[in-house]
């Protein structure tokens, strides 16, 4: 039974011989050090959101209107965070989110192989985005016994949504995660001012330079003809004609775990369940598709919707405290988007080791808020409903 608390005894240690911390503790300094570190363009990339960014700033201060009912003499002096996912033992509820341009966010521009190195050296699962800048078997190389999940974006031609998920599963991703919220860009005004952005100047691509079917379809090669690759890839990135009847389809593309991401309402997940999907990922994609709702305000109600099935929920995700109230809510795993392409872009040339501290920082802080308030895991956090509207 992991103690993670014990990583913030160790950074005290470590400051008794002289050692002070290169890496910041919160997300609110890593993302100023990020900006200072990014290029305008790719910035507001990461940190834009929908329309007037309302729906992002609700994600994070929704989890402001919850508080936990401290309890003590409890015998929280051991804490035990683990959890399970399709069978797969975790020492940690926590996962890393999608980040489709976490390659670009790295000084050396191979922030997926970085962020899965960080994975492998904290055991935190990696869902890997169909949009990488090192081919999805290259990054899951890097992950070694840490498991990874592979999120798709379906694309128009079936068979190379096919390729894809093949791939995955041959390169040893542990899940599909399906993103069901972009089948087309949301409204970015941030992206809109720029009028352009990454993918669009080629980057993120490479699991569509390195896969055979894609390139099937292309009349030169990628690097023959860079311009005319981005076209066809923008042509068929998303696919809206996708409905309900298309879900056994994409159940019958892999053998792995299918995760359904995006589903909000109760509705959509009684489908999803009776549609024999493996698990529910509950998202608004951090505010960047549509602005509407702070996820976390849905947590509750897909949670009781999906039964005996894992949930597993982002958005808006800044902090340990903001984890172990979305397990309170009834989240299986709880994801971190946003907050490790900060961490990967403040790091100074050690993308993978800033991540790694971002990582362990939160894992501490949650480890150190279930015990000061009481709960020695996730199972008593649940069962004395320790969370509570404010």
């Amino acid at each position: 039974m992991a103690n993670f608390a014990d990583w913030q005894l160790n950074t005290y240690f470590a400051g008794l011989g002289g050692a002070v911390p290169e890496h910041p503790f919160t997300s609110r300094e890593l993302a100023a050090r990020a900006e200072a570190a990014m290029d305008r363009q790719l910035w507001d990339y990461v940190v834009g959101g929908a329309g007037d960014e309302a729906t992002q700033d609700a994600n994070v201060e929704a989890f402001g209107r919850y508080g936990l009912m401290p309890r003590m003499l409890s015998g929280a002096a051991a804490r035990d965070l683990s959890t399970t996912l399709w069978g797969i033992e975790l020492a940690s509820p926590v996962f890393m989110a999608p980040v489709g341009v976490i390659g670009l966010c790295a000084a050396d521009q191979h922030g997926d192989l970085a962020a899965a190195r960080a994975a492998a050296a904290v055991g935190v699962p990696l869902v890997g985005s169909t949009l990488m800048q090192d081919p999805l078997e290259e990054v899951a190389r890097q992950l070694g016994e840490t498991p990874g999940f592979f999120q798709l974006y379906t694309p128009n031609d079936r068979e190379v949504a096919e390729s894809l998920a093949h791939r995955a599963e041959a390169a040893g991703y542990r899940a599909l995660v399906v993103t069901l919220d972009t089948w087309t860009l949301g409204y970015r005004p941030r992206d809109l001012q720029h009028g352009i952005f990454p993918q669009l100047k080629g980057a993120c691509l490479a699991n569509y330079a390195s896969d055979p079917v894609f390139r099937s379809r292309l009349p030169k090669t990628p690097e023959e003809d860079p311009m005319g690759f981005v076209a066809h890839w923008a042509m068929t990135f998303g696919n809206p004609t996708l409905t309900w009847e298309d879900v056994a389809w994409l159940r019958g593309l892999t053998d792995l775990p299918l995760v359904l991401k995006g589903i909000c309402s109760p509705d959509d997940v009684r489908r999803a369940v009776d549609a024999g999907v493996d698990g529910i990922y509950c998202s608004n994609h951090g505010g960047r598709q549509a602005a509407s709702a702070p996820a976390l305000e849905f947590l509750p109600s897909v949670v009781a919707a999906a039964g005996d099935l894992p949930v597993l929920f982002d958005s808006g995700i800044r902090s340990g405290v903001d984890v172990v109230k979305a397990l309170a809510l009834g989240a299986t795993a709880v994801g971190i988007g946003r907050p490790y392409a900060y961490a990967a872009a403040a790091a100074s040339g050690d993308a993978a080791g800033g991540i790694e501290h971002l990582l362990r920082w939160v894992l501490a802080e949650a480890d150190l808020t279930m015990g000061l308030n009481g709960y020695a895991s996730i199972a008593a956090l649940r069962e004395a409903g320790a969370v509570f509207r404010l």
